[in-house]
């Protein structure tokens, strides 16, 4: 993967873990979505951060996916 793919991928894994909890959405598909996409999030970015720890972090601000 090239270097803007993995940034990519750090910012959205970013993303889904800042999603609204279950609690703030009452719906029982969202909640079982939520605890899957969590966990994927959390270990994509361990997996991230052990593998190239320092790359996609130059600039802390969002991407611009346009």
């Amino acid at each position: 993967m090239d270097e803007q793919g993995i940034a990519f991928l750090r910012q959205l894994m970013s993303e889904i873990e800042g999603a609204p909890s279950p609690g703030v959405i009452k719906d029982k598909l969202y909640s079982i979505w939520y605890e899957h996409a969590q966990k994927v999030a959390q270990e994509t970015l361990e997996y991230l951060n052990t593998t190239i720890p320092d790359h996609g972090r130059e600039d802390d601000g969002p991407i611009d996916f346009e």
